[in-house]
């Protein structure tokens, strides 16, 4: 028996459509929390579609945004934190591959939060 590989890729890449369109469009939340020492937290996250715009954010307080994934899961966000002399830079989400959406900005860096305490150290302050 012949198996026309135009035919096979057309299969494959037809399921592939299927199983992307039957995921159901999820209500995502990101949470960034500002716990460093009496500092203001300078915050800018965008997408490829959305500019979030720059936010200072108080010691104890949040910043968090609301969104649906893209049709196909494509959605990142990005962020750039800024205090004083240093600089953070880090995904806050990339569909599919989203471990947190809860971060948690310390002097040495921003964490991860799945449980409500910072777990994972995402990245580390740098100057420019």
């Amino acid at each position: 028996m012949v198996i026309n590989k135009a035919l096979l890729s057309a299969v494959a890449l037809a399921t592939i459509m299927i199983i992307i369109m039957a995921r159901p469009s999820v209500q995502v939340t990101v949470n960034i929390t500002n716990q460093l020492t009496q500092k203001i937290l300078i915050v800018h996250c965008r997408s490829k579609d959305d500019d979030l715009g720059a936010h200072a954010v108080a010691v104890g307080e949040s910043i968090h945004w609301s969104f649906r994934d893209n049709f196909f899961g494509g959605t990142h966000f990005w962020c750039k934190l800024a205090v004083e002399d240093k600089r953070i830079s880090f995904a806050a989400y990339e569909a599919y591959f989203e471990i947190f959406t809860k971060w948690v900005v310390c002097d040495d860096g921003v964490y991860g939060q799945p449980d409500g305490h910072p777990s994972f150290l995402e990245a580390g302050w740098r100057r420019p």
